[in-house]
């Protein structure tokens, strides 16, 4: 009995286009819906020669097309592709909405592994955690090496004023959504927007690089960096300031995410993952409190959203993780910690 077809996909449409465009792929094809924290939808694409094939399309609704625009994300992979930066190869974009209601494009499959939690990680031998972590750094270093005009990206957004740009859009956004008197909030915008560093590094920035944003190979390398909805170009060090936010380490009492992969030790510090980003890059990265306590506020200003729009009831049946005072209590915490960093600069 064949499987049954997701929503998002239209099996007719979908099976023709792959015809046409993916030279490999046997039909009869199947598809999975692959949960995700993330908007746009990722389904594995399996063919009858058992070929797997990833397929990305916009959500079912509410969509922006800013927010889900397929082809700005096949844009990015497909001129990273060449590079160092390890990601999946492009095969195909479609931005005809006859065939499946919404632009989609499909890269290949990457058999890689993405780690959430301390329960995978406690099974992988202490030196290679070690190993996730500096590739984890050096991933990231090549990243931000990317000459951005010779891969034809130069183009992809304004470069200039990255933090000054984000800091006016967030502490709007937070405005619009906030659910409680949080004067620090407003203080710590106050403090960073009178104290931004000069961009001395621009280029393009994930938006979004974290560990579980990857896929890493058994022995430990990135196989593949993944979620580019966020990707822009600016001042790549607030890429590193949001891996090393996410990075938790055994003694951390609190964490950014709820579950945190990198809490079972032989995972390399905070320390350590900014010296071999530094090492990879070939240079330091300066004021890093800066750029840390942006990264903390800035979550704090997304999980603001987040909880307005589950007490207005706007995510349905969707539970928040942990409960709402649970959450709440979370953004208070990132406050405290930007607060914390803010103060150091």
């Amino acid at each position: 009995m064949a499987n049954p077809v997701p929503p998002g996909i239209n099996l007719e449409g979908v099976t023709s286009w792959f015809r046409q465009h993916v030279a490999d792929a046997v039909a009869p094809l199947s598809f999975e819906l692959i949960p995700s924290g993330h908007s746009n939808l990722t389904y594995i694409v399996t063919d009858a020669a058992s070929q797997r094939f990833v397929l990305r399309r916009p959500p079912l609704q509410q969509v922006l097309a800013t927010a889900h625009d397929m082809s700005r994300e096949h844009r990015i992979i497909s001129a990273l592709y060449p590079t160092a930066v390890p990601v999946p190869l492009p095969l195909g974009f479609c931005n005809d909405e006859s065939v499946n209601e919404r632009p989609f494009y499909v890269m290949s499959f990457v058999d890689g592994i993405v780690l959430r939690n301390p329960d995978q990680t406690s099974d992988i031998a202490p030196h290679i955690r070690l190993e996730i972590s500096k590739s984890i750094a050096h991933t990231l270093a090549e990243l931000h090496k990317v000459d951005i005009a010779e891969v034809g990206l130069d183009t992809l957004a304004k470069q200039e004023d990255y933090i000054a740009r984000q800091l006016r859009r967030w502490m709007g956004q937070f405005e619009q959504s906030q659910t409680t008197d949080r004067p620090a909030m407003a203080e710590i915008h106050a403090h960073l927007s009178s104290r931004i560093p000069p961009q001395t590094y621009t280029g393009i920035v994930h938006g979004d690089y974290r560990l579980d944003n990857c896929m890493v190979w058994p022995d430990g390398l990135v196989a593949a960096v993944l979620d580019w909805e966020l990707c822009t170009l600016g001042d790549v060090l607030a890429d590193i300031a949001t891996l090393l936010m996410y990075w938790a380490e055994p003694d951390d009492e609190f964490t950014m995410l709820e579950t945190s992969a990198t809490q079972v030790p032989g995972f390399a510090s905070r320390a350590e993952i900014l010296a071999e980003y530094e090492t990879a890059c070939g240079r330091e990265v300066p004021q890093i409190d800066f750029y840390m306590a942006f990264a903390t506020w800035r979550l704090a200003c997304i999980l603001e959203g987040v909880y307005a729009r589950y007490l207005g009831g706007a995510m349905g049946t969707k539970d928040l993780p942990g409960d709402s005072v649970q959450f709440n209590n979370r953004i208070e915490a990132l406050i405290a910690k930007a607060t914390e960093y803010a103060n150091a600069v």
